[in-house]
């Protein structure tokens, strides 16, 4: 369905309902990141690492349900720079914004590696240098897609997704076959449940956590939804309950056909879960084993595509408003989009990608995640206190913003101290650069033209499509034409 059928995004009134909003909780969360997660937690804990798929769903949908009651208090799109800078000022509000946006990039770096080890998945014989290739091929492709702006059509797009999902259900459907017809085995594989101790489980829930990340960016005001106080509560849990029990059935079916013990050393786990789930014929195990690995590379590039506007949009946010230097918000006269910016994002992601494998590069972008997270729900009692009239009917749920606060130490804690460093040191460049780079002079009219209705609803609809998004849009213009007739 086109845009301006669903939305204001040629000026209609239509407002975003508690369906509409579930969809963008699902889209901004789930990407590729169930292709790459899944094997982490298996290869420290084993099947227990089930428990931390659950424990971080929950973790992240307390942490969501105070993003809402900030965006209650001050219905700003800008997320969390945007909160801290109304309580603290401009500098502070940086500093949130980088972290953000520091964290944002990390999660850009580990898409080439992924893409890469699937790659390898299905082609074992590349060399070293290959992958140094395949990645920057990989982030070319992004960075191009980027830049000329390209929207594919709305049957494309269709297209692409569905290939992106099928892989998925065949794992899933293929998978509680295996259970049915093996449980034998299937309880083999999952034994010994617990294989680590407590420290190889805290670092199994940072990593499997940052698989739930993503709502930090998808921020809408609450002019844009109906009854807004209802509608958005009970559409993050609906949303995040979907996405835990999407990860959760996966996980359960890859560790159940593969073992935790074999998942421990595979960089592709879903290509390894269909080799064992269609065991035979041997041409048949080929076939599906090809079909998930290239539903992999789709995702990944999909997600890192998706990724990358994200954080784009975030820096052209943040240059907008005076924070980081004009540069970022150039754009490119033919197809308008801030070239300069989208260029040292994708080059230094590039480079980080060389540098640190997955897990580092994952438990970085936690740490910094974890840190925004603490400002922001710190920066929510002062909110409060700020629009006492705005806030008066949200009193008495200030404990969750508190929960977040404590949730957000934990994860902080359970990052190793040498990354935790190269964190704090990344966060420390940004001084310099607010500093002596950063106009802080807001651009008016840009900023205007970004926070316009039409804006918001067309950033609002593309995510509401998004990977695992993409069957409740189908479910509801299936309704639609139903009440319709």
């Amino acid at each position: 369905m086109p845009a301006h059928k669903e939305g204001r995004g040629t000026g209609a009134s239509a407002k975003l309902n508690t369906f509409d909003v579930t969809s963008l909780v699902v889209g901004s969360i789930i990407g590729a990141d169930v292709y790459i997660a899944t094997a982490i937690g298996a290869r420290l804990v084993g099947p227990s690492s089930l428990l931390a798929w659950i424990l971080a769903g929950a973790m992240a949908m307390v942490i969501a349900l105070s993003f809402s009651y900030c965006v209650m208090i001050l219905p700003k799109v800008g997320g969390p720079y945007a909160y801290v800078k109304d309580v603290a000022g401009p500098f502070p509000g940086f500093l949130v914004g980088w972290s953000l946006l520091l964290a944002e990039w990390f999660s850009l770096a580990v898409f080439p590696v992924a893409f890469t080890q699937y790659f390898v998945g299905l082609d074992p014989a590349i060399d070293n240098l290959g992958k140094v290739l395949l990645k920057g091929l990989f982030i070319a492709i992004i960075l191009v897609t980027n830049l000329v702006g390209i929207k594919a059509a709305g049957r494309v797009n269709d297209v692409l997704t569905i290939a992106k999902l099928s892989p998925l259900v065949l794992i899933v459907l293929g998978g509680l076959a295996f259970v049915t017809l093996q449980p034998g085995r299937f309880v083999s594989n999952s034994l010994p449940f617990f294989t680590g101790d407590l420290a190889a489980f805290g670092q199994a829930l940072v990593l499997i956590f940052w698989a739930y990340a993503g709502f930090e960016l998808s921020t809408l005001p609450t002019d844009e939804v109906i009854e807004p106080r209802k509608t958005i509560p009970r559409a993050i849990v609906t949303g995040m309950m979907i996405v835990i029990g999407f990860y959760f059935i996966t996980n359960f079916v890859v560790i159940g056909s593969v073992g935790g013990s074999a998942l421990g050393g595979s960089t592709s786990p879903l290509i390894d879960a269909a080799r064992a789930t269609f065991s035979s014929p041997a041409l048949l195990t080929s076939v599906i084993a090809l079909v998930v690995g290239v539903g992999a590379l789709l995702s990944i590039t999909g997600a890192d595509e998706s990724g990358t506007v994200g954080t784009s949009r975030l820096a052209y946010a943040m240059s907008i408003d005076g924070l980081l230097p004009h540069v970022f918000s150039r754009k490119q006269k033919r197809f308008h989009t801030p070239y300069l910016g989208l260029t040292i994002l994708c080059v230094t992601a590039y480079i980080a990608s060389l540098l640190g494998g997955l897990s580092d590069l994952i438990n970085s972008a936690v740490f910094l995640l974890a840190f925004v997270y603490f400002a922001t729900c710190f920066a929510t009692i002062f909110l409060e206190r700020k629009h006492p009239r705005i806030s008066s009917d949200l009193r008495g749920k200030i404990a969750i913003p508190v929960t977040v606060m404590i949730f957000s130490v934990v994860l902080m804690g359970l990052v190793s101290p040498r990354l935790i460093g190269i964190s704090l040191v990344l966060l420390a460049i940004g001084i310099p650069v607010y500093a002596f780079f950063s106009p802080q002079k807001e651009l008016v009219e840009l900023k205007d033209a970004f926070l316009s209705a039409d804006a918001i609803s067309r950033r609002a609809y593309v995510q509401g499509q998004r990977f695992l998004a993409y069957p409740l849009r189908l479910i509801k213009r299936f309704r639609q034409r139903r009440s319709a007739t």
